[in-house]
């Protein structure tokens, strides 16, 4: 009887003690996927140190400004554009083949820019295979992310979309170094071999939740709700998974289209001259000017995990009307009033701050209303007004007289996302 007993508890302890390491397991899958995004993101958001290129490029193929900057702005616009793509093969044969794809394109689109001479093989070179790339490898770690955290969407997406950020910071003094040790050309040839090797690591993390892992991810959030105030929170969602087509058919992915639109119009345009700002209009030294991309990375990156976790709890519109209003104030600032650099670095921040809040809370609002099935689908629809607004930025600035115009037509722009965020605030999901 008593040898019955013990042999009765310790089956028990025995099933317990698999179910939690079966628990732990099935967790470190998960963290190993946001591991693999990190890395990935890392890479890619390397991107945003464009500036450091303008004057080495200008200085040694006597391009003028506007023509480099360019390389830059069809970049983004490829980028955004490519994830209607890339998001249609995400969704039909997985995330970690479609990274790899990218990863190899983005290398191989930077190795190349190494033997351009010529501002339209620069173009092609880094603004469309590069682009390209970075677009296919782009959706991946998003969209998977979220499908692994379905619950806590805006604080791992901050997460990743906050690690894109990051890669600019992380990435600046070897772009600096090997640009003043290889040159400009040495230098793409030699960070597109390292783009492409950590992509591809990154890449083979990634991989979509199945059955079983679903089951554990919803006790974990059942478990993670109880012990914490997302019961109360403003984040609703609409319940259903909808296709392209149903997605098509409804207001408000047109209304988080220009929210999206609007929203990265500010940061992609200084992020684009940073460096020219503050030494045109702050009248800063070269090596100070240079700080201004890791001050743009770090806030960029904050805004992205600071809001990101903020819409978890406050809601997803309210945090973008938020993100308007510091925009707009910011934008108008820059354009009104003289700068010092003390007032430069703090409205760049601020402007970099909301640029990273805007990526950290609309591509949640897609899975909230429109459900996580088709999410890579669903998500490159919005992601094409993020290349426009690169475009839009350009054009405005070239077509105006000075940065200052430039800075008070954004700033007006920014006004319109206050009305869409509030308009969005009135829309039921899925409608």
């Amino acid at each position: 009887m008593v040898f019955n007993v013990i042999i009765y508890k310790y089956t028990q302890v025995l099933k317990k003690g698999n179910a939690i390491m079966s628990n732990i397991l099935r967790e470190n899958k998960r963290w190993s996927v946001i591991l693999g995004a990190v890395l990935l993101q890392f890479c890619l958001g390397a991107l945003y140190s464009w500036s450091l290129f303008n004057r080495p490029l200008m200085e040694k193929f006597s391009w003028s400004e506007s023509q480099v900057v360019t390389t830059y702005s069809i970049t983004i616009f490829i980028f955004s554009f490519s994830m209607l793509l890339a998001g249609r093969l995400h969704d039909k044969y997985g995330p970690r083949i479609v990274a790899t794809i990218g990863g190899i394109l983005y290398g191989v689109g930077v190795m190349l820019s190494s033997i351009a001479t010529s501002l339209w093989a620069l173009y092609f070179y880094y603004g469309i295979i590069a682009g390209t790339g970075v677009g296919f490898a782009y959706v991946c770690p998003l969209t998977t992310s979220v499908k692994w955290f379905p619950n806590r969407k805006g604080f791992i997406t901050g997460i990743i979309v906050g690690s894109f950020g990051l890669g600019s910071f992380l990435f600046k003094s070897l772009i600096a170094t090997l640009i003043s040790s290889k040159g400009v050309s040495g230098a793409f040839f030699y960070l597109g071999i390292i783009y492409m090797a950590l992509v591809l690591i990154g890449a083979q993390f990634l991989k979509t939740p199945n059955e079983d892992d679903l089951v554990l991810i919803h006790e974990k959030d059942k478990k993670y709700e109880k012990s914490n105030t997302l019961k109360k929170n403003k984040v609703f969602s609409s319940g259903k998974d909808y296709t392209v087509k149903e997605v098509l058919h409804t207001r408000s992915i047109y209304v988080l289209w220009f929210i999206y639109l609007v929203g990265c119009l500010p940061g992609l345009l200084v992020i684009g001259i940073a460096y020219d700002i503050g030494i045109d209009l702050a009248h800063l030294t070269p090596s100070a000017a240079a700080f201004t991309v890791t001050v743009i990375a770090l806030f960029n990156t904050g805004g992205r995990l600071i809001w990101g976790t903020i819409s978890d709890y406050i809601g997803r519109p309210f945090s973008l009307l938020l993100i308007f209003i510091l925009s707009a104030l910011s934008m108008f600032s820059l354009g009104m009033l003289p700068l010092n650099p003390v007032l430069f670095f703090i409205l760049i921040s601020c402007i970099a701050f909301c640029f990273g809040g805007i990526f950290a809370t609309v591509p949640p609002t897609i899975a909230d209303y429109f459900g996580s099935k088709n999410y890579g689908s669903n998500f490159s629809i919005v992601a094409q007004a993020y290349g426009i607004a690169a475009l839009l930025g350009t054009t405005i600035q070239t077509q105006t007289t000075s940065l200052n115009s430039t800075f008070m037509i954004v700033s007006c722009i920014s006004v319109v996302g206050i009305i869409l965020a509030v308009i969005l605030r009135k829309i039921t999901p899925g409608t």
